[in-house]
């Protein structure tokens, strides 16, 4: 890859976004009903290649499991209101109305309760239902304590999920946490990141990580580059891991890790560019935040709103469009990407030629915004 002059002291590559880069139609296409959107990471099989994002304005216990019943993957946030408080409905409903000038600050006092550990266990345990499959999620600086807990309240799946994961986070201020051991000792699978380039990725892949996750999350509510001037172009980004992930089956004798794009995933046809990519799945927020029957109810708001001394997120309004079932499955009644998510994946795979998510990791991509 070709680096380009910054100035005469630094030279850098060249990286794109997902809106520089979009997805050739083969000159053979498929119907859209002969495309498959199934997706299987471990032993756990989902009918959407879709995962929820861990927030509390996507994710409470109710749609939760409303959501893991439309077949994708649903992730439960074990720190967040539901897990501080028996019952967290008025602190939402507290968020959603907040003025726009003192959101932040009132969020943070609302998410300084602690965490009850009583509570986690109990609502994992709650969203427990025959054929249902049932995954939380944790930070990498809480995930020692919490993911006994997640594991005890019968999670099928545990999710540790941060702005940036390493392989072993070194701390001045306590025990490091070694992922590979940490996972290692876990009866579970286990999804971890965020990374976004080829060696980090790779060093995740290495701890036994089922899947990582690649980009920072959050992409609308996210103010990570405004704050720390850190940003994921994010074509790049899964491309390169994507890379990660074929060396590593090499180096591993067929080991395969499932790549899952994270942040800017706001509309249908940046999920296709994803998948286009090399993304195996995509985590979805924004896009179901705008879901009436959401607990942000339009609102959305992500765990780096609420850091209690850096806050690098905001409470943004996307308003909504429609049920979770209408923006998961359809029908849609717009023309912009936030309803059928499964149908307008479905169907640009199908203008592509191909049958699958994974044939569809073949086809042709072109920049040019």
């Amino acid at each position: 890859m070709s680096d380009f002059e910054i100035g005469r002291a630094r030279r850098s590559r060249r990286a794109y976004t997902f809106d520089e880069v979009s997805v050739v139609p083969s000159r053979r296409t498929r119907s859209a009903a002969d495309v498959s959107l199934n997706w299987q990471i471990d032993a756990y099989r989902f009918a959407a290649p879709l995962m929820t994002a861990p927030t509390d304005s996507v994710t409470s216990p109710t749609s939760a499991a409303a959501l893991a019943d439309l077949g994708v993957l649903s992730v439960f946030n074990a720190e967040g209101l539901w897990a501080r408080y028996p019952d967290a409905q008025p602190c939402l409903d507290e968020i959603v109305a907040l003025p726009e000038d003192k959101a932040t600050s009132r969020m943070q006092q609302i998410y300084s309760q602690p965490i009850d550990v009583d509570l986690v266990e109990e609502r994992i345990a709650g969203l427990r239902q025959p054929g249902r499959i049932v995954a939380a999620a944790v930070s990498p600086n809480r995930a020692a304590e919490l993911a006994p807990l997640v594991v005890a309240g019968g999670a099928d799946i545990l999710v540790i999920r941060g702005t940036t994961v390493s392989a072993q986070h070194v701390s001045s201020d306590g025990e490091p946490l070694n992922l590979k051991s940490f996972i290692g000792d876990l009866d579970i699978p286990v999804i971890v990141g965020g990374c976004s380039n080829y060696q980090s990725a790779l060093h995740l892949m290495r701890t036994g990580a089922a899947g990582v996750l690649v980009g920072f999350g959050g992409g609308a509510a996210h103010r990570t580059s405004n704050v720390l001037g850190v940003r994921v172009p994010m074509a790049t980004a899964v491309a390169e891991v994507a890379e990660a992930r074929r060396d590593y089956m090499d180096e591993s004798g067929g080991r395969y890790v499932h790549v899952l794009a994270d942040g800017s995933m706001g509309r249908s046809g940046d999920m296709v560019r994803a998948l286009a990519c090399g993304a195996d799945a995509v985590v979805v927020g924004s896009a179901l935040a705008r879901a009436t029957d959401s607990p942000g109810r339009g609102m959305h708001w992500g765990p780096e709103a609420i850091h209690p001394t850096l806050p690098r997120g905001e409470r943004v309004h996307l308003g909504t469009v429609g049920t979770l079932a209408e923006i998961v499955n359809g029908p849609s009644r717009t023309a912009d990407g936030t309803m059928n998510l499964s149908g307008a994946m479905r169907k640009a795979i199908s203008l592509a030629g191909y049958t699958d998510l994974k044939e569809f990791q073949r086809v042709e991509v072109v920049l040019g915004g």
